[in-house]
């Protein structure tokens, strides 16, 4: 099985960025705590503030899933709905 990695970026709408910024501490705590989780990093860009600039490592294919299902479900799944995702994702 091999390393999982998804690195990129998201875009939040002015209107939003308040809650995204408010929920975005938790959301990095519950993603660290997944087992098969290396490292999570959302930081937000010091040119742009309505992104935020995302790498993500897993373990292996079956804790990435986990994680994509875990979240979609999760308070900051609701809250994003709106957010612009930019992603690649290598295997």
């Amino acid at each position: 099985m091999s390393k999982i990695v998804l690195k990129g970026f998201i875009l939040v709408p002015e209107s939003e960025l308040g809650l995204v910024k408010s929920e975005l501490t938790n959301h990095k705590c519950l993603t660290l705590e997944e087992e098969g989780c290396i490292t999570f990093q959302v930081t937000e860009n010091p040119q742009n503030p309505l992104r935020f600039d995302v790498y993500e490592e897993f373990i292996d294919r079956a804790a990435f899933d986990y994680h994509q299902e875990r979240v979609k479900a999760s308070r900051w799944g609701m809250i994003t709905t709106n957010v612009q995702r930019h992603y690649q994702v290598l295997e």
